[in-house]
């Protein structure tokens, strides 16, 4: 009777339609990721309400205000109220698009201020990943191919370190040696103030603001590539489908390239979303450093405030930033990865 029910439930699982399956995986991850979402956004509003500071007293600093006027600005600016009316306010207009009005930034919403700025942060981001996913993949699987040669030796060394190196601290020597000693770059800003370029000057202009913010993100990043890529191809070496391979006569190059490094790549996929998400959160450092007009900035000085509408709407922005790449990465996972495809 155990092996009938047994064999039951195994013809019932492959007669499942693979659409039907699917579907499911897919419900079940953008269900977890709205789950993601809605814990980030409770966690947001209470967090910041925790920071020390008193934005009332922050916006009026070095104004002659009396205690009354202090608090008719806390009660048009609904602080006044209880802090679970304050968080039912803001969980309703955030169902609306509303991400609030900023204390610092007069007569801007935050919906304005961070559309603004998420196109800077997306030029440098979407850089910086490109540029560190091709060079860690190229590198990590030209290791691993050479493992113990003095290219192995050299650049494993090499991206260890810069990505145990603190962010803040490579980008202020950059900046120290090659835009305020050497004066081979900018120093801040993403275009040359007053400069008024345009067309083909203008496009050139901000790639030159780019090169150091992007080598600094670069540089702390593709070190995370190189290795897992090292790794997974360190373990496709010996298998046997490459010794069938070079059997049949392929060069040594073509084994790499058209065998191990196809099935070498499937671990590194899930990192590649999962960094690119990261690496927008982490822009926070790098753009306050070079003065980039980023979302990254932006957090800097809303933090500086404090801002409690701007902070809680790019907190909320990152934040889905990332648990959107993290749900684009399991459906590609599933794709690459056949025997997800027939759980």
């Amino acid at each position: 009777m155990t092996i009938a029910s047994n064999d039951a439930v195994t013809v019932a699982a492959d007669d499942t339609p693979r659409g039907a399956s699917l579907r499911r995986y897919v419900a079940v991850k953008a269900g977890g990721a709205l789950i993601s979402l809605a814990m980030v956004v409770v966690l947001g509003f209470f967090a910041f309400r925790v920071l020390p500071g008193d934005p009332v007293r922050t916006m009026t600093q070095g104004r002659q205000v009396t205690p009354e006027q202090l608090e008719g600005l806390r009660r048009q600016l609904g602080l006044d109220d209880p802090l679970l009316v304050q968080f039912w306010n803001y969980l309703r207009d955030l169902a609306t698009g509303d991400l609030g009005q900023s204390y610092v930034y007069k007569n801007s919403s935050v919906a304005e201020l961070i559309a603004d700025r998420l196109l800077p942060t997306l030029l440098l981001t979407g850089t910086a990943a490109a540029i560190s996913v091709v060079l860690g993949l190229w590198l990590g699987q030209r290791t691993a191919w050479r493992r113990g040669s003095w290219f192995d030796k050299v650049h494993t060394g090499l991206a260890l370190t810069f990505w145990s190196v603190p962010t803040f601290w490579l980008g202020l020597l950059l900046l120290l040696v090659f835009g305020g000693g050497l004066g081979w770059f900018p120093t801040t800003g993403m275009t040359t103030a007053g400069a008024g370029y345009t067309g083909v000057e203008h496009v050139l202009d901000v790639a030159h603001h780019l090169v150091l913010p992007v080598i600094t993100m670069v540089a702390v990043v593709y070190a995370q590539y190189l290795m897992v890529m090292r790794a997974s191809v360190l373990e496709e070496m010996h298998s046997d489908y490459l010794t069938t391979a070079r059997a049949k006569g392929l060069r040594d190059d073509l084994v790499r390239t058209r065998h191990a490094v196809p099935n070498a790549l499937l671990p590194t996929v899930t990192l590649i979303f999962l960094t690119v998400g990261g690496l927008v959160g982490g822009a926070v450092t790098v753009e306050s450093v070079f003065s980039w007009p980023g979302l990254g900035y932006l957090t800097y000085q809303a933090l500086s405030e404090p801002d409690l509408p701007l902070l809680q709407g790019t907190f909320v922005v990152f934040s889905a930033i990332v648990i959107l790449m993290n749900f684009v990465a399991d459906l590609v996972y599933r794709v690459l990865d056949p025997r997800l495809r027939s759980a």
